[in-house]
């Protein structure tokens, strides 16, 4: 994991330098992350409205697989949340902004169960995530904020990172449940 990081961080560096020899205005390590975490936001937002409301609390532990180990894995719901909370604890830190009192170490407000309000918690991740690498500099990317253990760059990418690796279990959450994921239907031309 720790080597998909750094390269994830030289791949941003790469792109924000060869980006710049284009005749557009030269990109910046904040626009450029502020692009991946669009990415990565576009696809966990596909994935949650490709998601039947009613199938929101499926885990593969619902499937009874033989053999298999899925017990007390996070329910699609709950990838979901955890990925919003996440994103408060990663990306806070860089913004200085307080985080909210609902994150539940990392699992999403409790109460919150229904399909339009996860979606919206994760929105508003997102635009943390947004406001986060917005305030990133050439003079403060590499220093580490308070109460963390790492530089404001780790902690915008390791945001990135995060939500790849679960929107990766959610597309097999979809496929568990006959969904084809938005990602991976056919373009209409």
């Amino acid at each position: 994991m720790r080597h998909s990081g750094i390269a994830f961080v030289f791949a941003v560096l790469l792109a924000a330098a060869s980006a710049s020899r284009a005749q557009q205005p030269a990109p910046t390590v904040a626009s450029v992350l502020d692009r991946e975490i669009s990415n990565i936001e576009k696809q966990v937002l596909e994935v949650a409205e490709a998601m039947p409301e009613e199938k929101f609390n499926f885990s593969p532990e619902n499937l009874s697989i033989p053999g298999s180990d899925f017990k007390g894995v996070r329910t699609f719901a709950g990838q979901l949340k955890h990925i919003a909370a996440s994103n408060y604890y990663i990306w806070s830190p860089i913004t200085g902004e307080k985080l909210r009192d609902d994150l539940n170490d990392g699992k999403g407000p409790d109460a919150m169960k229904g399909k339009a309000e996860i979606i919206a918690f994760l929105k508003e991740s997102f635009a943390l995530g947004h406001r986060a690498a917005a305030s990133l500099t050439p003079e403060n990317m590499l220093q580490t904020p308070a109460n963390s253990k790492s530089t404001r760059l780790r902690l915008a990418t390791f945001g990135v990172e995060h939500a790849f690796d679960h929107y990766g279990q959610m597309v097999e959450y979809l496929r568990m449940n006959g969904i084809v994921p938005p990602a991976s239907r056919a373009k209409s031309d």
